[in-house]
C-alpha cells in the first residue's frame, strides 16, 4: 500500500514544484487545478495515470514523464458528463509524443462511444522530437479520432498555452476553439522555423495570437481573458448544447429561464429605422427577442458582417444567424459566408434550431471578392441551409436582396416559417438599383429627370419590393408587428417541435441486397 501511494504521489505531482510555480508565474493553471476548476467538485475520474513512453534514444530510457503530460478523464459539468483531455505544460513542456497521442486519441473515441462532449485543454510545446516516427504516428491517430467523433458529440478545443507545428491542426478540427488572450498561441510553425524556412521575421503574438486567429483568420471562436474565464465560457457554451447528435438529448439542455414566451416589447416597433441604409446594431433586435437578453456569440470579431451564437426561445437552445448592418451596411464576403455555413451545419448535426434575421442588401460584388471566390463560397451557405432538417425561422427585419434573400434561408432555401416587418423590403433588388438599370433611357430623356427617377423607384417598390408582395406568393407566411416577434418565432418553434424530414441516401449501398 505503501509503495502505491508512493508511486501514484509522485505521478501526481507532474512536473514538480519548481515547475510548477514557472507555470503560475506566466499567468497559467496547471491541468490538474484547471480540471479542479472545472470539474463539479469530487466528480472527477482519472483514466490512464501510469501510461508511460517507450522511448529509449537520445537519454529518453532515463527520462520520466508522468502521465505522459496528459491527464485524461471524465466528470460532470453543471451535472452532465463530459470528458477532457488536459496537457500539462509542466512536464516536459507538455510535449505531444507516441503515448501522449495514444492516450489523447483514447479519450476522445470513449467520449464517442458514451456520447458525451469532449473538451481538449491544449498547453503544449510541440512534437516530441525525440520520438521521431512515433511522435509523426500518434497525430494520425489523434485525427483519426477527431475526424470519426465530428457530428456525433460536441469537440471544444481550449488554447490556454502554446500549441504549435503538428500540435496546432488538432484544434481547428474540433467544434469550438477558446483562446487565452495572454497565453494561448496557435501556428502551423514558431517564428524560429518561420525565419527559418521564409526569411520572414515576426514575434509569437503577431503571428499566431488573438489578433491572428480571432480576427484575422476566424480560427479562435471565442476569446478568454485568461485560464478560469476560458473554463467559465466553455461551462456557459456547454449549457446550450446536447450531449451527443440523438434527437432525445437535445430535452436535456432545455431550462425554465421564467421569461414569457408571448412577451411583447414595444420598443422593437420604433428600434430600427425604416430607411435601408441608416446602420442600426443587430445586437438590440436579438437581445430583445430572446429568453432574458443571454446571448453566447461565437466568432464576435471575425466577419463581423454577420453574427452568429447561441441563445434560448422559452428555454429551448436555438442558433441565431443575423445580418448585422453596422459592419458593411451586412453584405455578405467570403469570410461571413463561411461562418454561416459552417455554424448552420453544426446546429443541423446537433438537432438545435435555427433563427434567421435578415437585413442583408446582397452578397459582396467587385474584383477582391470575386477572385476569392464569393460564388464558392456563397454556395456553402446555400447548401448548408437546404440540407439542414432542424426547424428554421427566417425573419426579415428590413431588406433582403438578389442572391443574399436566398443564401440566408428564405422559404424555398429552407424556412419552415418566413415572417416579415412591415417596413421589410424583399426582391431581387432594391427600387432604387431596379430604376436606374430599367428606365436609364427614360429617365435621361425626361423632362425632369430627378422626378423621373423618383416616380419609378416609387412604382417598383410598391409594384415589387413591400413585404405584402412576397406574402401575396406565399414566400412570406405573415408580415408581423417588430414587437410580436418573439411571440411568433415561439409559436413557430411549438409546432416545430417533433419536425422530422428523411433525406434521400446520397451513397450507393449493397448492405440489403
Amino acid at each position: 500500500m505503501e509503495e502505491y501511494k508512493a508511486k501514484r504521489e509522485k505521478i501526481l505531482q507532474m512536473g514538480g514544484p519548481k515547475a510548477v510555480a514557472q507555470q503560475h508565474e506566466r499567468g497559467s493553471l496547471t491541468a490538474r487545478e484547471r480540471i479542479d476548476y472545472f470539474f463539479d467538485p469530487g466528480t472527477f475520474t482519472e483514466i490512464g495515470l501510469y501510461i508511460k513512453h517507450r522511448t529509449t534514444a537520445f537519454g529518453m530510457d532515463k527520462r520520466e514523464i508522468p502521465a505522459e503530460g496528459l491527464i485524461t478523464g471524465f466528470g460532470r459539468v453543471n451535472g452532465r458528463l463530459v470528458m477532457v483531455a488536459a496537457e500539462d505544460y509542466t512536464t516536459m513542456v507538455g510535449t505531444f509524443g507516441e503515448y501522449h497521442g495514444k492516450k489523447f486519441s483514447e479519450a476522445i473515441d470513449l467520449a464517442k462511444d458514451m456520447g458525451i462532449p469532449f473538451v481538449g485543454m491544449n498547453d503544449s510545446g510541440g512534437a516530441r522530437l525525440q520520438e521521431g516516427m512515433d511522435t509523426l504516428q500518434s497525430y494520425a491517430w489523434l485525427f483519426k479520432s477527431q475526424i470519426q467523433a465530428s457530428g456525433i458529440i460536441p469537440q471544444i478545443a481550449l488554447l490556454m498555452g502554446p500549441c504549435l507545428g503538428g500540435q496546432a491542426y488538432h484544434p481547428v478540427m474540433q467544434d469550438f476553439v477558446f483562446q487565452c488572450r495572454e497565453t494561448g498561441r496557435m501556428g502551423i510553425a514558431g517564428p524560429a522555423f518561420v525565419k527559418i524556412q521564409t526569411g520572414e521575421d515576426i514575434d509569437l503574438d503577431t503571428l499566431c495570437g488573438v489578433e491572428a486567429h480571432a480576427v484575422k483568420s476566424g480560427e479562435t471562436h471565442v476569446v478568454a481573458e485568461d485560464d478560469k474565464d476560458c473554463l467559465d465560457k466553455t461551462k456557459e457554451l456547454l449549457s446550450f448544447l446536447p450531449s451527443n447528435n440523438k434527437k432525445e438529448e437535445r430535452k436535456l439542455t432545455y431550462q425554465d429561464t421564467g421569461d414569457d414566451p408571448e412577451r411583447i416589447d414595444l420598443d422593437l416597433d420604433a428600434l430600427v429605422p425604416e430607411e435601408p441604409y441608416i446602420a442600426f446594431d443587430m445586437h438590440d433586435v436579438i437581445t430583445r427577442i430572446i429568453d432574458n437578453g443571454h446571448f453566447f456569440e461565437i466568432l464576435k470579431d471575425f466577419a463581423q458582417n454577420v453574427i452568429v451564437g447561441f441563445a434560448r426561445f422559452n428555454g429551448r437552445p436555438a442558433g441565431i444567424v443575423a445580418s448585422q448592418p453596422m459592419c458593411v451596411a451586412g453584405a455578405l464576403d467570403c469570410d461571413a459566408a463561411d461562418k454561416v455555413a459552417r455554424f448552420v451545419r453544426f446546429c443541423d448535426l446537433f438537432n438545435i434550431p435555427l433563427i434567421n434575421l435578415h437585413d442583408v442588401p446582397g452578397y459582396w460584388i467587385g474584383s477582391t471578392e470575386e477572385w476569392k471566390g464569393i460564388l464558392r463560397h456563397g454556395a456553402k451557405m446555400l447548401y448548408a441551409y437546404i440540407d439542414a432538417t432542424v426547424p428554421k425561422i427566417t425573419v426579415v427585419v428590413r431588406k433582403s436582396f438578389a442572391g443574399a434573400y436566398t443564401g440566408m434561408c428564405c422559404k424555398d432555401t429552407g424556412a419552415d416559417f418566413m415572417f416579415a416587418w412591415p417596413i421589410a423590403r424583399i426582391c431581387i433588388v432594391g427600387a432604387e438599383t431596379a430604376a436606374s438599370i430599367i428606365f436609364a433611357r427614360e429617365i435621361r430623356g425626361a423632362d425632369d429627370p430627378k422626378a423621373m427617377k423618383a416616380q419609378r423607384i416609387a412604382e417598383f417598390r410598391e409594384l415589387f419590393e413591400n413585404p405584402y408582395c412576397a406574402a401575396e406568393r406565399g414566400y412570406v407566411d405573415d408580415v408581423i408587428i417588430p414587437s410580436e416577434t418573439r411571440k411568433h418565432i415561439n409559436r413557430a418553434l411549438d409546432v416545430l417541435e417533433n419536425k422530422t424530414i428523411a433525406r434521400p441516401l446520397r451513397k450507393y449501398s449493397n448492405i440489403n441486397l
